[in-house]
């Protein structure tokens, strides 16, 4: 049965090209962005192989999933069971007010895509170091709840700061309990996700999880302003969308791979393929921001627009249609502005570049994975990353 598996997979993976990518970026937290990785693997024969802040634009398709291969959903249900109940028992002990707020956004209605790409990470490394204790997954097990918890916590404050009335098709926390208390219920849930953080006491897990939350801080300031130089805002997005967002997929994949007993180089793998995953995830929500329904993104179109925020889209645009750059720098705020920046994306090319933009993030998330020993959790994520792309059709 195990070698079947594996079979398959080597099957699977035997039509990915692996690139050399051209180095660009800089050092971020204990990992840099150029990250050196020369391990060998079955599958293919490496060459140093050297990943960036910002991929190539080539549009080689991602491998495609095994027919019939498990999700990376399925494959760690159990390890997820009951996510929610821990996490609302987590943050119980404290004022009755307090702990409905609290507790509001996890209700079990989230899809929690950062837990279920932690754990499948976790299950792909432990596989890759036939690492089997116990002890060790359950400590993977609440890596993947802390990263919940902080993921939620930055919807709450967000919602603050955007003034949203809704989320998941439900009043938002700011709505229903105002500014204040909203602001310290999210303070409250990482409060205590960084108590079950300590609680694993392991030193390297505890800076990774650490740099997440002052990537949070710093992502968000960085989205309150907007480079006046045109040549940099494609590097200032990049960043943001990098600390707002892959960044606590990129550290908990880390983190699981630290809790394994992998060694610089893996961990290096793990990193880079949730920091690849992590900003494909964000380019196509941009993408979607410009051609999905409201029903589809269960939010208005055009809601980054309305809310003064450039992304890729518009950032492509603009180098076509130079009067975009006015209205970046004012950050849409007078009238018809959003308006004709919609209008000018979708007559440039910046949906498309967007989107091979996000696709080579996703063979870039796959090249990593490969490196891995093939088994379920690793062909799920490749499968994800497929899956990811997907949406944007």
């Amino acid at each position: 049965m195990v070698i079947n598996v594996k079979l398959t997979n080597l099957l699977a993976y035997s039509s990915l090209v692996v690139r050399r990518v051209s180095h660009l970026g800089k050092h971020h937290g204990d990992f840099p962005y150029q990250l050196l990785l020369s391990k060998p693997t079955p599958l293919f024969h490496h060459k140093k192989q050297i990943q960036t802040v910002v991929p190539s634009t080539s549009t080689k398709n991602v491998t495609v999933p095994v027919e019939n291969t498990p999700t990376a959903d399925s494959l760690v249900r159990l390890d997820l069971e009951g996510l929610y109940e821990d996490i609302r028992e987590g943050l119980s002990e404290t004022q009755p007010e307090l702990k409905l707020i609290a507790q509001y956004y996890f209700n079990g209605e989230g899809k929690a895509i950062r837990p279920v790409i932690t754990m499948c990470m976790a299950r792909a490394i432990n596989f890759h170091l036939d690492q089997n204790t116990p002890y060790v997954l359950q400590k993977q097990k609440k890596i993947a709840q802390i990263a919940e918890m902080i993921h939620t916590a930055s919807l709450v404050h967000d919602d603050v700061i955007d003034v949203a009335d809704s989320r998941r098709s439900r009043p938002s926390v700011n709505i229903v309990w105002g500014q204040r208390k909203s602001i310290i219920a999210g303070d409250f849930i990482l409060a205590m996700a960084s108590k079950m953080l300590a609680r694993l006491q392991n030193k390297q897990v505890i800076i990774l999880l650490s740099q997440v939350l002052a990537d949070l801080v710093q992502g968000e300031f960085m989205q309150l302003g907007a480079r006046e130089n045109k040549d940099e805002r494609f590097a200032h997005y990049s960043e943001k969308t990098f600390k707002k967002t892959a960044s606590l997929i990129a550290y908990s994949c880390q983190a699981v791979s630290v809790l394994s007993g992998a060694d610089s180089t893996l961990q290096a793998v793990a990193f880079q393929y949730g920091r690849q995953i992590g900003m494909a995830f964000q380019l196509v929500d941009d993408l979607l921001d410009f051609i999905a329904t409201s029903a589809q993104l269960g939010k208005p179109v055009a809601a980054d627009l309305r809310l003064g925020l450039a992304t890729a889209p518009v950032l492509f645009a603009a180098q076509k249609f130079s009067e975009l750059n006015p209205l970046i720098l004012r950050r849409f705020q007078e009238p018809g502005d959003a308006e004709t920046a919609f209008r000018l994306v979708l007559r440039s090319d910046g949906l498309q570049r967007t989107k091979d933009l996000a696709h080579q993030y996703c063979n870039d998330a796959v090249t990593q994975i490969a490196q891995l020993t093939p088994s379920p959790y690793q062909q799920a994520l490749v499968t994800l990353a497929h899956q990811l792309l997907h949406r944007m059709k």
